[in-house]
């Protein structure tokens, strides 16, 4: 409660600094750009195998070279599956990232003054976590990255 009494004395200033944060580390513009890209290069490189699997199907050729083919375009649709997987979760992460910071910065808009009692629901909406040290010091982070030693 007194971290967040703390907190609630510079609220303009953190609600802006919040909204700030959002919008820079939660921006998923460029990764859906590049996630579309990889969407594109690997539904080529379906097509590209599949034509080549065909066409040795249906023309002899020499397997030494079909197999080099087909093993680059592989691994070509390998590497650009694994770059997705990491696109898509970064995505999900900023978006969770900016719900979070969403909801904190609701709260925060939303409530009047200091607390004189313990809300769960401010709690979860406000606090990221909390650090205790070996001297008993306990410090609050709270969504927005803020920091107040309570």
């Amino acid at each position: 409660m007194s971290a967040y009494n703390q907190l609630v004395t510079e609220k303009k200033e953190i609600t802006a600094n919040a909204k700030i944060i959002r919008r820079t580390l939660c921006d998923t513009d460029s990764l859906r750009e590049e996630k579309q890209k990889l969407e594109g290069e690997m539904s080529v490189l379906v097509e590209m195998t599949q034509s080549i699997v065909a066409e040795n199907a249906r023309i002899a050729q020499n397997q030494d070279e079909y197999q080099k083919r087909y093993d680059g375009l592989v691994q070509r649709y390998e590497t650009a599956k694994a770059r997705y997987g990491k696109v898509t979760a970064t995505i999900s992460a900023k978006e969770a990232q900016s719900e979070r910071l969403a909801d904190f910065i609701r709260m925060l808009k939303k409530q009047d003054g200091s607390i004189a009692e313990f809300d769960e629901r401010l709690w979860g909406c406000m606090v990221d976590f909390v650090t205790v040290s070996r001297k008993k010091e306990i410090m609050v982070t709270f969504r927005d990255g803020s920091e107040i030693q309570a």
